[in-house]
């Protein structure tokens, strides 16, 4: 796999794969810990979806700040050691269960993913600037990203393991070894990649323009905290939520500032700093759906999946620790819909008495009747496995696929590939509408064959988008701000996740839950519309930057 290609790429790869099992095993279970009653902070599903969706939002709005530290004073090695030590001792953090070390905790994740995550992509793009590799870089980037979900597909079993044989403070240190697997692994392998070390302003002085970038990166920072401040000191400035309005805001100093880049370049410039700019608007669609898998994707696997075993594969599963058993005994147990909550003390309290709530929907002769008698279901965390899964399988077919018609010279461009990304992604919000629908919206069980191909038809979306917009930028940035363009290719997602996170808050508003999924449609069939109408102006700015260089 890693033939004709730099001998960095399985340290990067595997790197990569460590710090992507501690950040999935985490944000696996995240939303699962915020509404736990017992053990967890019993937060109902819109409140957990905000912070969740605000949580990732932040995760990959800092790399914004990390790729100019990086290019301007770090460099990136010092960088990706840095903040992978922060995210590790956030996970670990994570396990204290108390509201003060949570948000701690939480921190430490945001900045130190700021200063690990546009880093290692930039790293691994320097390593294949020499002339025998750039062919390559495209198979490169997708075999990084196939590293990045084996970590993501294995960590959940590790994580359901973990919560059911120790609870979630366990699970939590256990994605902080994986994260400090991963820097030993990166430390290991530094002398195949310390030339692409090659931050743009370190030593000696700056030149007039670098000294303008910095100073309005600087002001632009001060600005964002004190947009955040204001609304977080004044309420309802847009929407009814602190929190939301402080990331909204923030935002806009960020966008100016990119405004400002591409203002402020040299003619030469424009043209591609200008289609990145609409690689970046187009991807956000995607994000806000793509992202929903750790909220209402995670929500329809709790609630609405069958997710009872019997037989072998109860055997199997329960030898893995990633099963549960449920009885017919009356207890106090977290029930999350709607209709068990109450008002007390201005605040939202969960009815907890009674029967698990995944009997909800179930029928009353399938259920167990008696303190004795029980089904085993597997962990619904689990199901944040099938989208890498389905990576680790389909990255290969996809490689192969677009090899073969690099051979014919058929292959589409990059452009060409994100615009059948979005596409492709949409189609999968079909699969929802069919469980809902299959399922009576919702009142009986559906089969987990629905979540597979949703899954499925959106990972074939995410390898033609995702792995093919990191090397875009890579690719297209001018080579003085590589670090920045590829902070504003994590703003995008940042964005995009902090939509998610508003979509899913609102999945209890929803009495027909196919309404929810056709809003998903909707909102990437407008970003492929675009895609498809400014394409060829896209592909002539490719071809004239990138294929001829």
């Amino acid at each position: 796999m890693f033939k004709q290609h730099p001998k960095g790429l399985p340290f990067l790869f595997f790197t990569e794969m460590w710090e992507r099992f501690g950040y999935y095993l985490m944000i696996g279970i995240f939303a699962f810990y915020l509404k736990d009653v017992k053990q967890g902070f019993g937060f109902d599903e819109a409140q957990a979806s905000n912070l969740y969706g605000t949580f990732i939002a932040l995760v990959f709005l800092t790399p914004f700040i990390g790729g100019i530290v990086a290019d301007k004073w770090l460099g990136y090695r010092k960088s990706i050691i840095m903040g992978g030590l922060m995210m590790g001792l956030g996970y670990i953090g994570m396990s204290i269960h108390n509201e003060t070390a949570l948000y701690a905790s939480m921190a430490l994740v945001i900045f130190g993913n700021g200063f690990f995550k546009p880093n290692i992509s930039t790293i691994l793009g320097n390593i294949y600037s020499e002339e025998q590799y750039k062919i390559q870089k495209d198979s490169g980037y997708n075999i990084f990203y196939m590293g990045i979900n084996i970590g993501a597909f294995i960590c959940n079993f590790f994580g359901a393991a973990m919560y059911n044989m120790y609870g979630w403070g366990a699970a939590f240190i256990m994605a902080g070894v994986g994260m400090f697997i991963g820097i030993i692994v990166f430390l290991v392998g530094t002398r195949h990649y310390i030339h692409a070390d090659i931050p743009k302003s370190t030593g000696g002085s700056m030149s007039e323009e670098d000294k303008k970038t910095w100073i309005s990166f600087g002001g632009t920072i001060v600005v964002a905290l004190l947009f955040a401040g204001l609304a977080l000191y004044k309420e309802d400035i847009w929407v009814k939520d602190k929190v939301t309005d402080a990331f909204l805001l923030a935002c806009l100093p960020v966008i100016a500032f990119y405004a400002y880049i591409y203002f402020s370049a040299p003619a030469h410039e424009k043209r591609p700093l200008s289609a990145l700019m609409v690689i970046f608007i187009v991807t956000i669609p995607f994000w806000a759906v793509f992202k929903q898998n750790g909220t209402a994707l995670n929500t329809w696997a709790d609630r609405y999946t069958d997710r009872q075993v019997t037989g072998a594969t109860e055997t199997f599963f329960g030898a893995l620790k990633i099963t549960k058993e449920l009885t017919g005994k009356m207890d106090s147990v977290p029930k999350y819909d709607a209709q068990f909550r109450q008002e007390k003390h201005g605040e939202t309290k969960i009815n907890t008495w009674g029967k698990n709530s995944y009997f909800n929907n179930m029928p009353v002769s399938e259920q167990p009747q008696g303190e004795n008698d029980k089904i085993s279901v597997w962990s619904p965390n689990l199901s944040q496995s099938i989208n890498p899964g389905w990576v680790v399988l389909l990255t290969p077919l996809v490689v192969g696929f677009f090899a073969l018609m690099r051979k014919k010279g058929k292959e589409p461009t990059t452009p060409t590939k994100i615009a059948l990304g979005l596409l492709i992604s949409a189609l999968s919000g079909l699969c929802m509408v069919g469980a809902v629908y299959v399922s009576n919206n919702g009142a009986e069980k559906s089969s987990i064959l629905w979540l597979l191909g949703t899954y499925g038809v959106i990972t074939v979306g995410e390898l033609c988008l995702s792995p093919m917009g990191l090397a875009l930028v890579s690719k297209l940035s001018p080579t003085r701000i590589t670090a920045i363009m590829m902070g504003g290719w994590f703003l995008s997602t940042s964005i995009g996740n902090k939509l998610s996170g508003i979509m899913a808050s609102m999945w209890d508003t929803y009495d027909n839950k196919a309404e929810f999924f056709y809003l998903n449609i909707g909102f990437l069939l407008g970003a492929t519309a675009l895609m498809f109408l400014l394409l060829r102006w896209l592909n002539v700015i490719f071809r004239e930057y990138v294929e001829k260089s």
